[in-house]
């Protein structure tokens, strides 16, 4: 998929990511705000900053004002990835008091959980300072806002993994155990690309050097996944790998001990608790009176 391409189809993923979201929540009318607010009221309310991080889902928010109501202005005071304290204020909006009020649920609920993702990244890759591994995301997200989650970690300085069942191939245990072993799991594996004419990247997850030494023997593979590896039998296992097979380390990782997994030289190291362990920043949409 080309450049311009993923583009539209982001945007595409993010409108409907958004849409289903204000379904979900408005159904047949906000009867609060209907009930209570005139039809030509307008007002502004501020996103206040209520506890320190780095801020994410500035860019969610403006599409969710353009959709909602797009006469809605918004001015901007901070943008994704800003550190931010206690105090500040990340925009105000201003127009309709309906549509303000309407959307503000969605608004924080999604700049809440981005940003508590993004500051979570952003902490652990704080403790690897200095080190040359990149941080990874997995597919431990919540079903329907992938899209969000993994953008929050992006903006946080972390990398994405892959996207999807689809955009990578990723022979894991299971997929090793189903198939009767690592290299008859990879031997499958370039069959399959083979016939289907696909073209994707290969990562196999090993469980012990044996496993390893299978990987590397059969060959035809971009990434090796050392699984639950403790960082002496990680050090020793990446002695044992070509350099052109980028390596990755995974399981039993956090932020205690990240940085010992890091300064073993690991190419990469994949975190799950980045989207599935995360608290939400603090953020509250106040009106301004």
């Amino acid at each position: 998929m080309n450049g311009l391409r993923r583009r539209t189809y982001l945007c595409s993923m993010l409108d409907q990511i958004i849409r289903n979201a204000l379904a979900e929540d408005i159904g047949e009318g906000d009867h609060s705000t209907l009930a209570c607010v005139p039809e030509k009221a307008t007002g502004a309310a501020r996103l206040l900053v209520k506890e320190d991080g780095i801020i994410a889902g500035i860019e969610v928010a403006k599409r969710i004002y353009e959709l909602v109501d797009p006469s809605l202005e918004l001015v901007v005071y901070k943008n994704d990835g800003d550190q931010v304290k206690i105090g500040d204020i990340a925009f105000v909006v201003s127009g309709s008091s309906r549509s303000i009020l309407t959307s503000e649920r969605l608004v924080l609920n999604f700049m809440q959980r981005m940003s508590g993702i993004a500051t979570q990244t952003n902490q652990i890759l704080g403790v690897i300072k200095g080190c040359k591994t990149k941080l990874l995301d997995t597919r431990k997200t919540t079903p329907g806002i992938r899209y969000l989650e993994k953008w929050a970690v992006k903006i946080g300085g972390g990398e994405n993994h892959r996207f999807g069942l689809y955009d990578l191939i990723m022979l894991k245990d299971n997929h090793v155990d189903y198939a009767g072993g690592v290299t008859k799991a990879i031997q499958k594996t370039k069959e399959y690309l083979i016939q289907t004419k696909k073209s994707l990247g290969i990562i196999v997850e090993v469980r012990n050097l044996k496993e390893l030494d299978e990987a590397i023997n059969e060959g035809g593979i971009m990434r090796i996944m050392l699984d639950n590896f403790n960082p002496t039998d990680l050090k020793e296992a990446l002695k044992r790998v070509p350099s052109e097979i980028e390596t990755e380390a995974s399981g039993g990782i956090s932020l205690a001990n990240i940085r010992d997994y890091a300064e073993t030289g690991v190419q990469y190291i994949s975190v799950g608790a980045l989207t599935h362990s995360v608290k939400s920043l603090d953020l509250s949409l106040k009106a301004m009176l």
